[in-house]
């Protein structure tokens, strides 16, 4: 029938790479963008740890770092790497679940989402052999039914859910110990992950009294090192010091 006879078998009974098939050194690229991506404190784990250079393989990911990698970064790594074809639509499959994890969601949005990913199914099926549609792929479509449903708590509020058995009573139970403890994490003397610094903890220090005119930022890294400033420097340092600090300024004027 002359259908997808880039999926047949050649002369010696052997298949063809498909359009998402990298090499080795397409690989290494890819890796290579993902390893050297610089995001703010917090938003992602330390992806370079997780990058195997020499087998060139990627291994220890959690779930919140996938979903950074799908919804983000992987449009960008796949840029040189692949057809311009499969490109195009592995973006449309990334937007639709960067889009579908916003916090704020309009009716009107998930509508347009839903025949979206109708079209971006459609597009994989011309480019992948059938046996990549799995079950898995095919939830895709039921996704924005499911957040009509149950809004941008559900996956939440199942989380809660210890006994299986009693799914209701579960989550009420655990609704209530959470309220309770964010009630009782108002008070400053309690720690709470509401209350504790963060890991990377460069705000001022509020019990710092040896500098009063320059608090100190930050906190220090590595070891200490000395170094001396030339007169111009120090020229620099004492003109800005004399025209920034408040302390100073009556006597400027």
């Amino acid at each position: 029938m002359g259908i997808k006879e880039d999926l047949w078998q050649d002369e010696n009974g052997k298949y063809l790479p498909l359009l998402f098939t990298m090499t080795r050194e397409q690989r290494k690229i890819f890796l290579t963008t993902l390893k050297n991506v610089k995001m703010p404190d917090g938003y992602l784990s330390n992806i370079s740890r997780c990058i195997d250079d020499q087998n060139t393989k990627i291994f220890g990911l959690k779930s919140h770092d996938c979903h950074i990698l799908m919804q983000h970064l992987l449009p960008l790594a796949i840029r040189n790497v692949l057809p311009d074809s499969m490109i195009a639509v592995l973006v449309e499959f990334c937007l639709f679940f960067k889009e579908l994890c916003c916090k704020r969601l309009n009716i009107l949005d998930l509508d347009k989402l839903q025949h979206q990913i109708l079209l971006t199914l459609c597009h994989l099926e011309i480019l992948l052999p059938p046996s990549f549609f799995t079950v898995m792929v095919h939830l895709t479509c039921h996704l924005i039914e499911e957040v009509k449903l149950g809004g941008l708590m559900l996956g939440h509020m199942k989380s809660f859910v210890r006994n299986r058995a009693q799914p209701e009573g579960s989550i009420s139970e655990v609704y209530l110990a959470e309220e309770t403890l964010n009630f009782y994490s108002l008070d400053e003397e309690v720690e709470s992950r509401s209350n504790r610094s963060r890991c990377v903890d460069d705000r001022p220090n509020d019990n710092e009294t040896s500098q009063i005119i320059y608090p100190q930022l930050g906190r220090p890294v590595g070891s200490s090192s000395t170094f001396t400033h030339t007169s111009l420097e120090k020229t620099q340092a004492h003109r800005y010091l004399l025209l920034n600090c408040p302390k100073v300024q009556p006597y400027v004027e």
